[in-house]
């Protein structure tokens, strides 16, 4: 079994206080509030966080499965991003993606970018938000 953990604190009301995140490895720590959220103050966030997460699962998986198919790729580049909505709820999240995989053709690229999406660990995680995809092949 693989385990990960990461730790929040937070001091304070919900608009006025404060909080620390930090990942268990200790390689990466940052303050995050209110406004860093909700607002446009400079700051991480948890669908931030998320986002990290979800782009670097998908380039991962995206990557095996190019590699397994006999197409090891030069680069698999990932962007999330995560849409907070009323409520606050993750309305949806969108995965943009460029690849450079020598040999590869089109339909199978797309075959296989399909099926990163839905596979990926962070993707089934998160199976209960809209999650899209436009991946290309550079």
């Amino acid at each position: 079994m693989n385990l990960r953990s990461a730790n929040a604190k937070w001091s304070g009301n919900l608009k006025e206080g404060n909080g620390t995140l930090r990942l268990g490895s200790g390689l990466f720590e940052s303050k995050y509030t209110f406004s860093a959220r909700f607002e446009e103050e400079p700051g991480t966030n948890p669908e931030e966080l998320i986002a990290a997460a979800h782009a670097a699962c998908y380039s991962m998986y995206l990557s095996a499965l190019l590699s397994d198919a006999g197409f090891v790729p030069e680069k698999v580049d990932t962007t999330a991003k995560v849409q907070l909505g009323a409520g606050p709820a993750i309305t949806r999240i969108s995965l943009f993606n460029e690849t450079v995989a020598p040999g590869v053709s089109p339909d199978v690229f797309a075959d296989l970018a399909a099926k990163a999406k839905e596979g990926c660990p962070i993707s089934k995680a998160l199976s209960a938000v809209e999650i899209i995809l436009e991946a290309k092949l550079a």
